[in-house]
């Protein structure tokens, strides 16, 4: 719906503020959310569109398990994984504006402990590092800490970082990195004096009237059966699959929300911090802050091809980026088998924000699409249509590949006692390699998940076949042997980067014998 003259006119003699209102078509997108649920065979989805400060949709489709059959709504529960990195960075924003800190304060300053394994960047990183992925650390790196659903605490996660030699130099290039959020998480704890779990719900969620949203699975009460369980797909069906919604994350990704909770924080964000009932949550100030990219990376020639995008980048806690010409933020999150995808566009005072219980994230961006060709009145597109072939050619081709290939020169193995005990990595703990039954098992002692059995597959070199498949997580191990043919240490990798997850980051590993 285009505005006419007459309209703009008024708006200028009343002295009230220009908002462009986009035709978006509620029942038209509500058929598309329909039709990429059943395209991409997602049990479940939930969707609020904001727009010039009102709720235009709030409603959820299809199922929260497949198991129980229950009907999700717009309060239903799901974990919104890395879309929580915005909720603490304006946990911080906050107590920059109480003068508790600064953005340039140095983390050491308030964690005493932290250390990297450089010791100028330890002594340099400042709590604008930590929300923007540009420590040095690389991609997920040291995720086994906390993934999936770790027994360590944030002491053992702070301790174990000095361990980890950086992939880059210092704020030289982005990589994405959940670490440095939990540690930002610490500082909101320590600076505030609450947990970090405690400060998001009284100061954040609370004030929001977010009234079902907790920071973190266990804290949602007894009572409340009205969560989402994630689906992973594997051998053409869908399978239940039951996580804590990244508990472990704390800061990085813990937040279990519902769209209707949402709704509200994308009001907020887009009114510069001023919540619904007109008080400020955070100040402009600090939203220009957490708003502005701190670190870039170039732009794909797809994506400038698909939406004439000119930069891509980080702020604190959102992405950035341009979509034809205007400013657009967002970020996404993952978690085995559920997914989110939260998009604002400030001048056109919209937002975005959609939650659902499969792992297929092109099924949330058709819809996210969609409405941006209505609200940009742009060239109706079959979205559906157009990235479900993108997405199903890629998971073929990456499934194509992900078994390994038979080795060119296959070498014999040695008894399977001599690869028996204790392999111990600095920041990660133990990881034990037992005989059992005649079979090689391993144990990841602070991972429940992480138990599987090793099939040999050429000369030190095994596959590991984790009990849980759902995990599509399955790695190489080579071992380094002594002239006594025992271990000394053990490198692992996944077997297929493009079907597992970047958090099961095996390549950082270096295991060592524990004598």
């Amino acid at each position: 719906m285009k505005l006419t003259k007459l309209a703009i006119a008024g708006a200028l003699l009343t002295g009230c503020a220009f908002n462009s209102y986009a035709d978006i078509d509620t029942a038209q997108i509500e058929q598309v959310i329909e039709n990429s649920m059943a395209r991409f065979d997602v049990p479940g989805m939930a969707v609020a569109i904001v727009e010039n400060d009102k709720v235009i949709l709030a409603k959820g489709f299809g199922v929260s398990n497949l198991d129980t059959g229950n009907k999700v709504n717009k309060d239903t529960l799901f974990g919104i994984a890395s879309n929580t990195k915005a909720f603490t960075a304006a946990a911080l924003a906050k107590l920059v504006d109480e003068e508790k800190i600064s953005w340039d304060d140095k983390v050491i300053d308030h964690l005493p402990e932290f250390r990297l394994y450089d010791p100028y960047v330890t002594r340099e990183l400042t709590i604008r590092d930590l929300l923007s992925h540009r420590s040095g650390l690389g991609l997920g790196q040291g995720d086994l800490m906390i993934w999936p659903d770790t027994d360590k605490s944030v002491e053992d996660i702070l301790a174990g970082l000095k361990y980890l030699k950086p992939a880059s130099s210092f704020r030289s290039q982005y990589a994405y990195n959940n670490l440095m959020f939990v540690t930002a998480g610490e500082v909101v704890a320590r600076v505030s004096g609450m947990s970090w779990n405690d400060y998001i719900e009284k100061n954040i969620l609370q004030p929001l009237h977010m009234d079902n949203s907790r920071a973190g699975f266990s804290r949602i009460p007894k009572s409340n059966k009205n969560w989402a369980t994630g689906h992973i797909p594997m051998d053409g069906q869908l399978h239940p699959f039951f996580v804590n919604y990244l508990e472990d994350f704390r800061g990085a990704g813990a937040i279990a929300s519902s769209v209707n909770d949402m709704s509200q924080w994308l009001r907020t964000q887009l009114a510069g911090g001023k919540m619904p009932n007109g008080e400020q949550l955070f100040s402009e100030k600090q939203q220009a802050q957490m708003w502005h990219p701190h670190i870039t990376s170039l732009a794909s020639k797809s994506a400038y091809e698909a939406y004439h995008q000119q930069f891509r980048g980080y702020g604190l806690g959102w992405s950035i980026e341009d979509f034809h010409g205007i400013k657009k933020l967002g970020h996404g999150g993952g978690i085995l088998g559920m997914v989110s995808q939260v998009t604002l566009v400030p001048e056109k005072n919209l937002g975005i924000v959609i939650l659902s219980n499969q792992q297929a994230f092109s099924a949330l961006s058709a819809v996210t699409y969609e409405v941006l060709e209505d609200a940009f009145e742009l060239e109706d597109k079959d979205w559906v249509e157009d990235l479900a072939k993108k997405h199903f050619e890629g998971k073929q081709k990456a499934y194509a590949n992900a078994k390994p290939e038979a080795p060119a020169d296959y070498q014999p193995q040695l008894p399977n006692i001599s690869y028996t005990g204790t392999l111990h990595d600095n920041w990660y703990g133990d990881v034990v390699i037992e005989q059992l039954n005649e079979k090689l098992r391993i144990d990841f002692t602070h991972t429940k998940r992480l138990k599987g059995q090793l099939e040999h597959y050429t000369g030190n070199t095994f596959i590991v076949k984790w009990d849980e498949k759902l995990l599509e997580a399955d790695a190489y191990i080579t071992f380094d042997m002594s002239t006594e043919n025992r271990v000394v240490e053990a490198k692992m990798r996944a077997v297929s980067t493009a079907v597992t997850d970047f958090s099961f980051d095996f390549r950082n590993l270096t295991l060592k014998a524990k004598k």
